[in-house]
């Protein structure tokens, strides 16, 4: 087994132990764990999905999500719309 390391929301570099089969590609998407003030990946991934737009969002760039919805938005104006449910 290998060691995987990558940064969570808040900048602190996590690790965890990786299959010598698994593999990340800029093409993977991330399986999130939203929380508040907070976000734990799941499963690795160079992205995830805005839950109103649809735009890809780097982990890097991730900013918005709902804790009780789980899921991400893309900007604060995306993050509104997915809260008031439109």
């Amino acid at each position: 087994m290998m060691l995987r390391s990558y940064h969570d929301a808040a900048g602190k570099l996590a690790k965890d132990l990786m299959n010598p089969f698994d593999s990340i590609s800029s093409e993977d998407e991330a399986v999130i764990e939203y929380d508040d003030g907070d976000f734990h990946v799941v499963k690795p991934g160079a992205y995830v999905v805005c839950a109103v737009t649809g735009a890809r969002i780097s982990l890097k760039a991730l900013r918005y999500w709902s804790v009780d919805r789980q899921e991400p938005y893309a900007d604060a104006a995306a993050a509104l719309k997915g809260l008031r449910g439109e």
